[in-house]
């Protein structure tokens, strides 16, 4: 029998050291009682297991089948491979369909990686119930990883709790103790990880970072266990020499990233600061502070890359699921005629997980965030179906007969013959209407305006995780991005009203756009940062969007327009009246929250395009 949670070897030396003592003496015990656990488990074999959901509660129960093991017989493997046939002959007809299609379509390249995953949980949960007939001991993993997949698992029989009159207490109790064993184990290797490079204990995000790779380098431990000669053993030093080096290699990259984008971590320094004295009352912010707040701590995506990927996928499969359905429509339903007025089907990932991460506050699992990935997706689109009725005639043949008395014999003749005839009738007209609320516009619509702000810092860094989806248009605007770096001419600025608000507008260059945003801490839309800049100028006119803004000012024409005029602009997204807003400062040059806030050149065609007018402030 092996071990799910493996005893920690510490050398002589390592025991000895007064830093480890009490850790390596907690994994021991854990250990013990992880062996004394499985000895009590009857010698009973598992032979199914079912997940229970409590619908008053929600709470999650497994419930246990047994068999008595023939040790003179072992199961056959023909039977074994006639049961998974034909699943297997489903995965692998469903994979390559997806496989076929998926160059054609991103969403369902997306699904075909979910579909993947699913796969190999359904194969892996069930290799797992496979190899734990025959023995006495019972994997919690491989009960959690049928509990996530139980759609796909292979139907269980439906029995009592204990179908053989054996009681599932030791089962449990034995995943108890792995659990607090693991948690031991990886107590100890923190210890002596810290003991053994102190400099990566230097700072709260080394910390993290060590951390976050001694948990991944255990569990490969401990899946490679029972694997090796020394099954359900791992050696310690081994194994956090591995995590450090990880560690190392991950804050040396984190390095190089904020070297290489110096001035837009300055902002997210003034920008972290401003969130924790929002958050100076929260335990999350009482963390942070306590542990020495790092800007780039804050602005790092916590959670695991299988999670974040999964999250996505998951998405993109519900987004090519409604492609699907509308792919499908006039198939699928019964009308005479269809007229279809549909958005794209479309979301960036980084705007998908920033927003998880904000909601969730914290690290999370693909499973923690389910019931937001369906809101998220009810908020972005919305599919209705009209149907009108008009009253529309046909024209139809009909037979009538005619008689005929000859007045001379009065001999009666009859005939038939033929006429047309307008028949009304109902027709059926289906109005489709799918609306994209663009997923980036949702943020401030269910953010608080703490979770606003770390919404906006992870956008501004893109979680410090370019590679992570490398597609996205956010790498070119937010990490390669090369705008035009444009110097104030001095006799524009010898203006004082103008020099100020330039003063005040050039503080937020590089900060993300986000809708509603109107404030340094949530950052901002353009309307959101032009009022910000003339309100902290000598203006007082509240939050104002475009249009109230260009109410507000009198026209001017393009010849007479002067640096600190406002510049407006329309149908830049599906609007009526004025759309977007930005800040002249002569030269043909404005500076506005475009995609991150910049200077930009008002020559270019798409701006000449959308031009609406230029608009003077009250008293400038």
């Amino acid at each position: 029998m092996s071990r799910r949670s493996p005893r920690l070897r510490f050398s002589e030396e390592e025991r000895a050291a007064p830093e480890l003592k009490k850790a390596v003496r907690k994994a021991d015990q854990a250990a013990d009682r992880l062996e004394k656990a499985e000895a009590r488990m009857p010698k009973k074999s598992v032979r199914a297991t079912e997940t229970v959901v409590d619908s008053k509660t929600g709470a999650i129960k497994n419930r246990l089948f047994y068999e008595e093991v023939d040790k003179k017989k072992p199961p056959s493997k023909l039977t074994h491979a006639l049961r998974q046939a034909p699943g297997d002959a489903v995965l692998a007809q469903v994979h390559h369909e997806i496989h076929e299609s998926e160059q054609d379509n991103v969403g369902v390249e997306s699904a075909h990686k979910l579909e993947g995953a699913a796969e190999t949980s359904y194969r892996a949960g069930r290799s797992a119930y496979r190899s734990r007939v025959g023995t006495s001991s019972v994997s919690f993993a491989s009960a959690r990883a049928r509990k996530l997949n139980r759609s796909a698992a292979p139907p269980f029989p439906k029995e009592s709790d204990d179908s053989s009159g054996t009681p599932n207490k030791p089962y449990r109790n034995a995943a108890r103790a792995e659990a607090k064993a693991d948690k031991a184990n990886v107590q100890a290797l923190r210890k002596e990880a810290e003991m053994q490079n102190p400099q990566l204990a230097s700072n709260p995000y080394s910390r993290w970072q060590q951390k976050r790779a001694i948990k991944q380098e255990y569990a490969a431990a401990k899946a490679a266990a029972g694997t090796t000669s020394t099954a359900g053993t791992v050696n310690a030093a081994e194994t956090t020499a591995k995590a450090a080096k990880k560690a190392a290699e991950e804050t040396k990259k984190a390095g190089e990233f904020v070297a290489k984008h110096k001035k837009t971590f300055l902002i997210l320094g003034g920008a972290a600061l401003i969130v924790v004295l929002l958050l100076n009352f929260a335990s999350s912010c009482s963390i942070l502070v306590q542990s020495g707040t790092s800007s780039l701590a804050i602005s790092t995506y916590p959670s695991q890359d299988s999670d974040m990927l999964a999250a996505e996928a998951q998405y993109a499969g519900m987004e090519t699921a409604l492609q699907s359905k509308l792919d499908s429509y006039t198939a699928t339903h019964d009308y005479d005629e269809y007229h279809f007025d549909l958005d794209t089907i479309e979301h960036d990932p980084y705007v998908l997980v920033s927003l998880l991460t904000a909601l969730q506050g914290h690290e999370w699992t693909i499973r923690d965030v389910q019931s937001n990935l369906a809101m998220l997706f009810d908020r972005q689109y919305t599919l209705t179906e009209t149907v009108t009725v008009e009253t529309r005639y046909r024209t139809e043949t009909r037979t009538g007969t005619s008689t005929y008395t000859d007045p001379d014999t009065g001999e009666t003749t009859s005939e038939d013959y033929e006429y047309d005839v307008q028949v009304p009738y109902n027709y059926y007209i289906c109005h489709v209407k799918l609306e994209n609320f663009n997923l980036s516009h949702v943020p401030v619509y269910i953010l608080s305006e703490n979770q606003l702000s770390m919404y906006s810092i992870y956008m501004a860094t893109l979680g410090n995780r370019p590679d992570l989806f490398p597609g996205s248009a956010y790498i070119g605007k937010y990490i390669n991005g090369s705008d035009p770096v444009y110097e104030i001419p001095p006799e524009a600025l010898s203006d004082e009203t103008f020099a100020a608000i330039i003063k005040e507008a050039n503080k937020y260059v590089g900060y993300p756009y986000v809708w509603g945003g109107s404030s340094p801490s949530t950052s901002f839309d353009c309307s959101g940062f032009v009022s910000w800049v003339i309100n902290h100028s000598g203006w007082n006119v509240g939050r104002l969007g475009a249009q109230g803004l260009y109410n507000i000012c009198t026209p001017v024409s393009p010849a007479n327009a002067k640096p600190g005029d406002l510049i407006f602009f329309e149908h830049t997204y599906d609007t009526d009246g004025v759309s977007h807003v930005g800040i002249y400062v002569g030269n043909n040059m404005m500076i506005h929250c475009g995609d991150p806030i910049k200077y930009s050149s008002i020559d270019t065609s798409y701006w000449q395009q959308h031009f609406y007018a230029f608009g003077r402030l009250p008293g400038n």
